[in-house]
């Protein structure tokens, strides 16, 4: 069974997507290159949303536990000063992602702080948000590298725990499922899998044996299979590539509904 990353690997993820998200914008034509997946954002507000990020995570790991956003995130977070000559909001961008990596590191993996997710299958640590931070710095490079006109595929890496992540921290949920029950199967062509369950009970995922040609699958399990790379299905979770851009079995209809789902809080 393969392990979560390490709470040091995640650190180091964060670093190296952070300089690949500053790679990107140090070569696109302009900071005010739209970003498609982003509608009416240019690359300077994308630069801007990532960089706030850093700083308003890092203000509540460093809060501790709360039931609510902490006040040093908010105020960090409304008193954002951002450059707009590309050097010095690289260099802005840069102490942002520190900012975060020093209050994750002084925190430790298992420290509690208030974060909006569920806590059905993500806990509300530090670890917590490490973990989601590496995933939003991801799909965030891929936005940037998008403007610059140069998109690339996620690291595996990265893109392996990020389908995992997406299922565990943005879907699980309490929050009946208002539909007929059903499953949802996600196949990494790399050879990892996960079985999405929705029902009265909400939502939860689990890993799950990778199919192969002598087992099969079991089609009445799940009411829709999604097949391809880790980084398309990481891609396609954040809703930057669509349903076609993969291999489906069953009803694709489901993946529509899932969609559309917005689970009470």
């Amino acid at each position: 069974m393969e392990k979560n990353l390490e709470f040091p690997d995640l650190l180091r993820l964060i670093d190296e997507r952070s300089t690949a998200f500053r790679t990107a914008v140090a070569a696109a034509p302009s900071l005010d290159a739209q970003v498609p997946p982003c509608p009416g954002w240019t690359l300077f507000d994308l630069v801007k949303h990532l960089g706030g990020g850093d700083r308003y995570w890092a203000a509540i790991v460093g809060a501790g536990p709360a039931d609510a956003p902490p006040a040093e995130a908010t105020a960090a977070r409304a008193a954002l000063d951002v450059p707009r000559e590309r050097e010095a909001l690289l260099a802005w961008l840069a102490a942002s992602t520190q900012l975060l990596l020093s209050a994750l590191r002084e925190a430790g993996a298992d420290a509690g702080c208030w974060a909006w997710w569920s806590a059905l299958q993500t806990p509300r640590t530090s670890g917590g948000v490490a973990r989601h931070r590496v995933h939003e710095s991801a799909v965030h490079t891929y936005d940037a590298q998008l403007a610059a006109g140069a998109p690339q595929p996620l690291p595996a890496e990265v893109a392996l725990d990020g389908v995992e992540e997406f299922l565990f921290t943005c879907v699980a949920t309490p929050s009946a499922w208002p539909h007929k029950p059903t499953a949802f199967d996600f196949h990494t062509a790399e050879g990892r899998s996960w079985r999405l369950t929705v029902d009265g009970d909400g939502a939860r995922s689990t890993r799950i044996p990778a199919p192969t040609a002598a087992t099969g699958e079991d089609s009445d399990a799940a009411g829709a299979s999604i097949h391809g790379t880790a980084s398309e299905l990481v891609l396609y979770l954040y809703d930057r590539i669509p349903a076609d851009s993969l291999h489906v079995d069953g009803d694709a209809g489901l993946l529509d509904l899932l969609r559309a789902w917005e689970p009470e809080e």
